[in-house]
């Protein structure tokens, strides 16, 4: 078993990789919300941009979104959060969302959007519970052995919440989202074949409570251990 699986990585290792930048002519700046009757399709990416990583104190700034077609819609935020095309795509129950570690993003949109954000498929819950030969299960980690492509992380810490986002902040927030219809197909593959696949269901059906929990002040405290 462990032979096949060390086989299995080194196969993947062994890809060519890809430089990666989105493409600015395949980057769409919405300001405020999304327009009326944009159809992107029954399974989207989705990531958020925020001030910094507590969804309590840290205000949500940015959402991207992809239909997996090699194109993004960026979403600059008002503080008022007066954005009910957007809250509606995110709740609706007919839409699936990939995330990569969605309980920050399903936290930062309950806090600042007041919506609860499912169903969701999360390809680092899916990454950990799959990739089990490695511990990087970041999405830099993730995208360059499931999409073949080296991410550019180098906005990741910036003033999101600037009235003018830079080209390179757009292109930043794209990327996020262009390849995880690419890395849930392999992903899913994974599951399948650990027989992992309705373990992983169970996780993505939680998230919405977990990110209660971490809303509530639970963010650090096992509620399921004994002490």
């Amino acid at each position: 078993m462990w032979r096949a699986a060390r086989l299995f990585a080194d196969r993947l290792a062994s890809r060519p990789r890809r430089a990666y930048a989105a493409n600015m002519n395949n980057i769409t700046l919405h300001k405020g919300d999304l327009p009326a009757n944009l159809d992107l399709g029954p399974v989207i990416a989705v990531d958020t941009e925020a001030m910094g990583l507590n969804p309590v104190r840290d205000a949500l700034c940015v959402v991207q979104i992809s239909s997996g077609d090699g194109s993004a819609h960026v979403v600059q935020l008002e503080r008022s959060y007066n954005c009910p095309n957007l809250k509606a795509l995110l709740s609706d129950q007919a839409v699936l969302k990939i995330f990569h570690f969605a309980r920050f993003d399903v936290a930062m949109m309950k806090k600042w959007l007041g919506i609860t954000c499912t169903p969701i498929w999360c390809t680092k819950i899916a990454s950990k519970l799959s990739r089990t030969y490695t511990d990087r299960h970041g999405l830099k980690d993730v995208t360059r052995e499931l999409g073949g492509a080296n991410m550019d992380k180098s906005q990741q810490s910036s003033d999101w919440g600037a009235d003018e986002l830079t080209d390179q902040q757009l292109q930043y927030a794209a990327s996020d989202v262009l390849h995880l219809h690419e890395i849930r197909a392999g992903l899913m593959a994974m599951l399948e074949r650990e027989g992992r696949t309705e373990l992983a269901q169970a996780c993505f059906d939680f998230l919405p409570v977990r990110a209660d929990l971490d809303l509530l002040g639970w963010d650090e405290t096992d509620i399921f251990a004994h002490s």
